[in-house]
Formats: structure tokens, C-alpha cells, sequence
């Protein structure tokens, strides 16, 4: 399969009311024909990775967590995650993916139904990273193509690796406020990160693939979003976005039909509270293969 191949140099270098977005500048959302799902991936106390199913409506209902497989990780060492994608195989699920494990950044891949598990140690240096996700972008009839990896340390200093974990980074500051991030578009020229801070606000981070790194940070509220350690989105519609917020501290998840990122002009539509309990942390997202993943938020 096309993830086996990439795997070597990747490593080294509801009915939905307010689901389906339409990009004008202020675009409201309108109906969808299917439920908008987040596919919130977390690791549980044995080091199995866990699959539940966030689903628009009201309220916001959630099905699982289920055990994806037998533990993956060590019990009780993953401390961060990014995006997992999974590929059908004819001998099951091909499943990838980065954590961070004590200092050392890890890359995964396995498919227990042929044999196949793959660790991979990429570095140390990763005590004081508070976020981390990876950019995997393709255009499947163009083949423009980029992958950036991106993390976010203590200090409030934004991280990019152009190809991968392992090159060298460049850097910005100014990051310190941040809480959480999550990653709501990946295009032929830009990531974009929809990012709460301690002090409530919401903003978009844009981040040209061009060098140097010079992210572009727009605000799109300005208060009550300290309350989430932890922001989860997933596409939904065209160019929208579904975001799960959870408050770590209650193990409670609130669920957003994000319009496409327009400043403080962007629809956000609160559509409440999860109906069960958040699964333990680490989250991430579950996610198909890159070349089929578009995210459109922004």
C-alpha cells in the first residue's frame, strides 16, 4: 500500500442542523443529509488506542470508546499524540501515527493481522512540547504535495520540520498564551491550527509552507474558551469544521460546528454537551489516509 511506501522517509526527515458550510465570507451553516462525526482517538491506562465516534446533534452523542486493538504503547507512557491515519489493507487496517513517550518522540505503524509492528525512535528533547501535530497534505489530482510537523513548547515557542521530524526546525515566539490547538486545514500553501488560550480567546493560526516561518494569528473570539485542554476537529461539509472541546478536569467534551474561518466573523454554533464522559487523555485524531484527508476549515 502507498503508507508502507512513505513510512521510511517519513519518519526520517446530524441529520446534522448545522454541519454543511458554503465559503462566503459569512456563510451560515445549513442542513446536511448525514451526521458530522469526529473520530476522537485516545490511549487507555493499558496502552490500547481507543476509537469513539463524537456525533453532531442534540445533544452531541458519543459511541464507544471500543479498543482499536491489543496495547500498542507502554501503560501509561504516552503523554501526546498526533493525527493516527488508517489505511484498508486486504489483510485488515495499515494504522500510523507519531506520540510522544517520556523525552522521545516516537513513529508508529502496525497491522496485527499480517504481523506488521513498526517502532521507530525519532529523538529526544520532547519533556517540555505541550503540542505537537503533523501536516500531510497531497492534492490526489495535482500531486502538490507537502508534510510539515509542527510542536509547540512550554515556552510558548512554535516548532516547523519541513519533511518530517528529524530536520531542522524553524522556530517562532509568542505562543505562551496557547492551551491547545488543532489542526482545521491543510492546503497547497498553507496549515492552519484553531488554537484556545489560558485567557479565553479563539484564533486561527495560518502557516505558510513558504520559508521562514511566519504565522499569521487572526482572532476569532475573545472570550470563554479557557475551559478546554484539549480541541479535536474534524472536517464537516466543504469548508466547515467540527470541533470537540473537552475540560479535562470534568472528562466533559462540548461539540462546534465551526463555519470556514473568517476572523471574528466566523459562525460558530454551540451544539452542547457530550452525552457521556470524555475517555482518558492522551486525544487525537483518527484520520484516513493523507491523500484522501482533506481538512477545509480555513
Amino acid at each position: 500500500m502507498k503508507r508502507r511506501n512513505t513510512f521510511a522517509c517519513l519518519a526520517g526527515t446530524v441529520a446534522l442542523t448545522a454541519a454543511a458550510f458554503v465559503p462566503a465570507a459569512h456563510a451560515a451553516p445549513q442542513a446536511a443529509t448525514e451526521a458530522c462525526t469526529v473520530g476522537l482517538g485516545a490511549v487507555d491506562a493499558a496502552g490500547a488506542q481507543t476509537s469513539t465516534g463524537v456525533t453532531a446533534g442534540t445533544p452531541p452523542t458519543m459511541k464507544g470508546p471500543v479498543a482499536v486493538d491489543e496495547p500498542v504503547f507502554p501503560p501509561g507512557k504516552v503523554r501526546l499524540s498526533s493525527v493516527w491515519e488508517v489505511e484498508p489493507n486486504v489483510a485488515g487496517f495499515d494504522r500510523s501515527g507519531y506520540v510522544v513517550q517520556g523525552d522521545a518522540l516516537y513513529r508508529y505503524f502496525y497491522n496485527r493481522n499480517v504481523g506488521e509492528d513498526i517502532v521507530k525512535r525519532i529523538g529526544g528533547g520532547w519533556s517540555n512540547f505541550t503540542a505537537f501535530e503533523v501536516a500531510h497534505f497531497e492534492d490526489p489530482k495535482t500531486h502538490v504535495s507537502h508534510f510539515m510537523a509542527y510542536g509547540l513548547r512550554s515556552d510558548g515557542t512554535l516548532f516547523r520540520w519541513n519533511g518530517g521530524f528529524g530536520r531542522a526546525a524553524q522556530s517562532a515566539p509568542g505562543f505562551s498564551s496557547v492551551k491547545s490547538m488543532a489542526l482545521i486545514s491543510k492546503t497547497p500553501t498553507y496549515d492552519t491550527f484553531l488554537a484556545n488560550t489560558r485567557g479565553g480567546a479563539l484564533y486561527t493560526i495560518r502557516i505558510p509552507i513558504t520559508s521562514p516561518l511566519k504565522p499569521i494569528v487572526t482572532r476569532v473570539r475573545t472570550s470563554t474558551w479557557q475551559g478546554f485542554e484539549a480541541l479535536v476537529a474534524d472536517k464537516c461539509g466543504n469548508y466547515g469544521t467540527l470541533l470537540l472541546g473537552i475540560d479535562k478536569d470534568t472528562k466533559s467534551g462540548y461539540l462546534y460546528a465551526v463555519g470556514h474561518a473568517n476572523g471574528t466573523a466566523t459562525v460558530i454554533n454551540a451544539l452542547g454537551k457530550v452525552n457521556k464522559p470524555m475517555p482518558d487523555a492522551p486525544y487525537y485524531r483518527w484520520g484516513v489516509v493523507f491523500y484522501l484527508d482533506p481538512l477545509n476549515g480555513d
